[in-house]
């Protein structure tokens, strides 16, 4: 057996291919598709996934407005911030928030999914959540994906 041709492959940005894809949200499970999308923007679905450097597709994704959640978490799940002042917790349910602004609720899910460092914060550059179907980025011709 020639042990050299296994050979560990690690990416690093001049090699990675990046490419964009499109989801479409409507009547997804907010939970399901968040750790889909988590997992394409973080590259793990590629087979030359390295864990310290960004190789995940840029992913847009559509209709955030028209997601799902199951049970009564519509109402009862609370999201929890802090404005820095003192008493200034403040709590939003995601139907008050899919009222005010849509695409957050698909945002704060998938920014939970991904790592608490300064890679997890440059992968979050490469969502992009739109409430409606259209969406500005045809320029770099997206294909569209189901999951």
């Amino acid at each position: 057996m020639n042990t050299l041709s296994y050979k560990t492959v690690s990416a690093n940005a001049k090699t990675v291919n990046k490419q964009w894809v499109v989801v479409d949200a409507q009547g997804e499970i907010l939970g399901r598709l968040s750790s889909k999308i988590a997992m394409i923007i973080r590259g793990k679905n590629k087979p030359e996934y390295t864990p310290h450097v960004d190789c995940g597709d840029n992913v847009i994704v559509i209709n955030a407005d028209k997601i799902k959640l199951t049970g009564n978490k519509f109402s009862d799940k609370v999201y929890t911030s802090y404005t820095g002042y003192p008493g200034g917790q403040r709590f939003i349910s995601p139907k008050e928030l899919m009222a005010k602004h849509p695409t957050r609720v698909i945002e704060k899910a998938v920014r939970g999914m991904l790592p608490k460092t300064k890679l997890g914060a440059k992968l979050y550059t490469n969502l992009f959540v739109y409430a409606g179907t259209e969406h500005p980025h045809a320029a770099q011709s997206p294909k569209t994906i189901t999951l």
